[in-house]
């Protein structure tokens, strides 16, 4: 099942949805602690990153200081999609609000500052409506 391609429809479909909670990033080296359940997962060199619910981290005492909030762009994008990344990048950069990216098989999730979560959901329908 393929996504879609082409830039313009991408933007014109993402309909940025904020999902509930602060979400924070952290790095461990021995696996997943018990009671954690990451929403994402990166192997690096330097450690397992983890992408958790800040309360997890809390409870099982991992070290963050980025807490975020979690935008999902609701349009089933092709991996092998160009410029969307780009265009949301740009938008958020523009407003002076980073934006940690995270490829699904079927969405892009956002990871922004959490106390501008909102903000960044207005910003990208304002780009999707602009691009209609």
């Amino acid at each position: 099942m393929s996504g879609e391609r082409d830039l313009r429809t991408l933007l014109r479909s993402m309909r940025p949805e904020s999902q509930p909670g602060q979400y924070v990033f952290a790095s461990v080296s021995g696996g997943v602690p018990p009671g954690v359940v990451p929403v994402v997962t990166v192997a690096e060199a330097e450690g397992l990153t983890l992408v958790v619910r800040r309360e997890e981290a809390d409870e099982a005492g991992l070290a963050y200081g980025y807490v975020a909030g979690w935008i999902t762009l609701r349009v089933h994008s092709a991996l092998e999609a160009v410029g969307l990344t780009a265009a949301v990048a740009k938008e958020l950069a523009d407003a002076d609000l980073s934006c940690n990216v995270v490829a699904g098989f079927h969405h892009d999730h956002l990871f922004v500052p959490y106390e501008r979560a909102a903000e960044a959901v207005t910003l990208l329908e304002g780009l999707a409506r602009r691009s209609g």
